[in-house]
Parts: C-alpha cells; sequence; structure tokens
C-alpha cells in the first residue's frame, strides 16, 4: 500500500507542483491551503507524513504543528519556509518536527527527504513491534498458583530500585524473571546487561564487571568499559553469583553500599546507577557458612529473595508453556505450523523435566523439527523420549495401546484400527494412504512399525 502524504501550503502552485512530483513516485497526495483545513483534514484521514509551508495567514505553520503534534504525537511533519531562519528551524525541531526545507523548494532534496522521513517512521513502527514481541517473550507463562504468585512477586518488586537474589534449579527461567522484573520497572527503556559468572574465569570476572585503565596490564592498550558501566540507568543481572570470587565480592559489596566502583589500574571512582539482581542454583547460606561467600553481601543481595519453582512443580503449565514455545519457534523460523494432539500433550505431562522449562523448550522444538507430520502424535513424542516415560519406541503387539482403560491407550488404540483401516482400502499401498490421509510417508512407516501392523504384500 502506498504511503499518504498531505501538502499545506497557501500557494497553490506550490501544491499542484509537490502534488504531481510525489504523485509520479507512487504517494498518495491531498492538499490543505491553511493550518484550519490541514487539522481538519489530519482527523480526518491520518497521512504518514506531512509536508507544512510555515508562512501562512491565520493559523502559522508553527502553530499548526504544535496542534498537530498535540493531537498525534507520532506524525512525521517536515516543515518548508521561503523565509527560514535558524531561530525558525530549532523551534520547529523542538516542536517535534522532522526535517526544515527552504524554499525555493529542491525537488530533489524534497524526494530524499521525504524518503528518509518515511524510513524513519518504518524504523519506528519495527522498533515498537520488536518490543513489544520482545516484552511477551519476557512474560512469566503459566496459571498454576506457584506461577501466579511468582508474579505477584514481579509486580510488586519490580516498581522498586531494590536488590534481588533469585534462587531456583538449572533451567527454571532464573534469567526470564530477572529479565521480567527489568521489563516492568522504571528502568526498562535503560540497558538490561546479564553476566553468567560461572562461565568466566576467575582471573578475568573483576576485568569483565569494572571494566580497566589504559596501560592497567600488558595488552590494555585502551580504556574498556566494564558491566557495570554499561548497564548506567538500567539492571545488571549476574548469574550463579555463588562462583564468584571473594576479592570480586568486596568490590559488589562496596558498589552495593555507595554505588560507585574503581576500574582496575584506576584512582577515579566512577559513579554508576545500577540495579543488581543477582540469581543462584546454589543455597548461598551455605557458601556463607563455610566462608566462601561474604556473609555482608548474602544480606544485601537478599533484599528481596525470589524462588523460581521447578517445573515438575506445576506441572499443570505444561499445556500453556508448549503453546507458548510452538508459536514463539513458528514467528523465529516462519515454518509451517504443527499441531500437537491431545495424547502427545497427555505424555508430555508424565514426563518429571529434571531439565525444568529449559528442556521443556528444547523437547519441543526438537519435535517440531523432527516430526514430518503435520500432526504430532503420542507416538512422535515416544521417539524423542526414548523409553524415559515408560514408552518404549518398539512395543510389542499389546503394549502398543498404552495403560488399559487410559485416555491416552484409546486414541493410540483407535489411531492403529483407523490405519489398518485406511490400508485395506487402498490395497495396502503405503504411498496412497499416506497422501489420503495427509501424513508424510516416512512418518506412516514409523507409526506402522510403532504400531507392529503387519504390512501384507
Amino acid at each position: 500500500m502506498s504511503k499518504t502524504i498531505l501538502v499545506v501550503d497557501d500557494e497553490k502552485d506550490i501544491r499542484t507542483s509537490l502534488t504531481g512530483i510525489l504523485e509520479d513516485e507512487g504517494y498518495q497526495v491531498s492538499t490543505a491551503a491553511n493550518g484550519v483545513e490541514a487539522l481538519e483534514s489530519v482527523c480526518q484521514d491520518l497521512p504518514d507524513l506531512v509536508l507544512l509551508d510555515i508562512w501562512m495567514p491565520g493559523l502559522d505553520g508553527l502553530e499548526t504543528l504544535e496542534k498537530l503534534k498535540t493531537l498525534f504525537s507520532n506524525l512525521t511533519v517536515i516543515m518548508i519556509s521561503g523565509h527560514g531562519t535558524i531561530e525558525t528551524a530549532v523551534r520547529s525541531t523542538k516542536l517535534g518536527a522532522f526535517d526544515f526545507i527552504e524554499k525555493p523548494l529542491s525537488l530533489d532534496k524534497v524526494l530524499i527527504t521525504v524518503s528518509n522521513a518515511l524510513q524513519m517512521c518504518d524504523l519506528k513502527v519495527e522498533n515498537e513491534e520488536l518490543k513489544r514481541v520482545a516484552g511477551y517473550e519476557y512474560e512469566l507463562i503459566g496459571d498454576g498458583p506457584s506461577m501466579v504468585a511468582l508474579r505477584e512477586q514481579v509486580m510488586r518488586v519490580a516498581p522498586t530500585h531494590a536488590s534481588v537474589l533469585i534462587t531456583g534449579e538449572n533451567g527454571t527461567g532464573k534469567e526470564l524473571v530477572a529479565r521480567s522484573i527489568h521489563n516492568y520497572s522504571q528502568r526498562r527503556n535503560k540497558p538490561f546487561i546479564a553476566v553468567n559468572c560461572a562461565a568466566i574465569p576467575e582471573e578475568l570476572i573483576e576485568n569483565e564487571l569494572f571494566g580497566y585503565e589504559k596501560g592497567a596490564f600488558a595488552g590494555a592498550l585502551t580504556q574498556k568499559k566494564g558491566k557495570f558501566d554499561l548497564a548506567d540507568g538500567g539492571t545488571l543481572f549476574l548469574d550463579e553469583i555463588g562462583d564468584i570470587s571473594l576479592a570480586t565480592q568486596a568490590k559488589v559489596l562496596r558498589f552495593l553500599k555507595e554505588s560507585c566502583f574503581e576500574r582496575l589500574g584506576g584512582v577515579r571512582l566512577v559513579n554508576a546507577d545500577v540495579r543488581v539482581v543477582a540469581a543462584t542454583d546454589t543455597v548461598l547460606e551455605d557458601k556463607v557458612t563455610s566462608g566462601r561467600f561474604r556473609e555482608d553481601l548474602f544480606y544485601l543481595l537478599n533484599v528481596i529473595p525470589i524462588t523460581v519453582p521447578p517445573l515438575r512443580e506445576h506441572k499443570e503449565d505444561i499445556t500453556v508453556l508448549v503453546a507458548h514455545f510452538v508459536s514463539q519457534f513458528y514467528r523465529r523460523e516462519g515454518r509451517e505450523p504443527k499441531l500437537l494432539l491431545p495424547e502427545a500433550l497427555e505424555l508430555l505431562l508424565q514426563h518429571d523435566w529434571p531439565g525444568n522449562v529449559r528442556e521443556l523448550k528444547n523437547i519441543v522444538e526438537r519435535i517440531i523439527i523432527m516430526t514430518p507430520a503435520k500432526m504430532i502424535s503420542a507416538v512422535d513424542i515416544a521417539d524423542i523420549f526414548g523409553d524415559r516415560n515408560g514408552v518404549s519406541s518398539s512395543p510389542s503387539s499389546h503394549d502398543h495401546l498404552g495403560a488399559v482403560g487410559t485416555l491416552r491407550g484409546a486414541r493410540e488404540e483407535f489411531e492403529r484400527d483407523f490405519i489398518i483401516q485406511k490400508l485395506e482400502e487402498n490395497d495396502w499401498n503405503i504411498s496412497r494412504t499416506a497422501e489420503i490421509i495427509e501424513l508424510e510417508r516416512s512418518n506412516l512407516h514409523r507409526k506402522i512399525k510403532s504400531y507392529r501392523i503387519d504390512v501384507k504384500k
């Protein structure tokens, strides 16, 4: 769809010439002879861009610009004038104009400025969409009691500046909780910097967090800002905080107390406004007792303790988590959607998930990628899990139906009988049967093998 432009000028010749050149470029153009007409036109049909003359009788361009920006703050406006001054250009910019073009108009400059302005509009829209999607990615998914309580904790603590210590097993989503806290805080438009303390060698962690000055050591040819510098105004997430050395703990402690630090090799204190959110999968109190973690640092980090529950304690959320991961996968990959059948979801509910939400996400993506059919059944899930859920990948002629009397068993029995019926109707031609039931031939072969169906020759 072509972009719409409103040309506002009291000179008819200018309106006519601008309309002609813009329409030749494929734009849809409407015109207004004064500020009042411009306001009425914009209120009736909001354009993508406005070209607005400054010197007009009655309501002049600057007054019109101010009113337009009050009504439609995101509207892009380019000012044009035959009596432009630096003061007028500055005032236009302060009122929100994108650019300022002087008369006599250079048509080439007009087209370039219009193109740049519309590209900037597109980038703003794209940026807002990315922010919206990113915000959705950091939502805590689940309707069970433990997840509802977790979200309530996040919403209570997010608007404050208090330090937070997040605990929980590997894969439970501690970083997701930290990002959610940042996303709902007043710092949401500032950086979120994540550091995995366990992944950085002990001799480098201090440099990584606090940076260094030029000449601090051999090879330090320039100053390097650390993570505390980069997170200024935002949030610093210190994952696996229990793995940092006592020396580094002392510097983190000083920052939490004074909001300042020194770079390695420096003598100047650097101030930074950073909210620290830390996480660990270990019991820090035990490390405090054994002398491996400073007690004073523990209490400063543990102002707001948050525990993320393991997935086995909120299995009721697995169905909605799966739907979220499937949607997330297709948004990222742009592939044709697939559907997990109820019996497939039921099998996922039976798993203990020692790797927690991270394991579930990885398994869902593996199932989507490795299953050729559009409909993912319990057999497909069993192939992925092997024997870990008590589902054999090569069941006996009776065991393939699952537990007698269960819903899953009934569904599997129906699927087996359905496949046999369709094979019989098609003279046991596997290719034709696969086409009729809309199943990939390789997937039908796997189901035949899994159900131990004796294919007649």
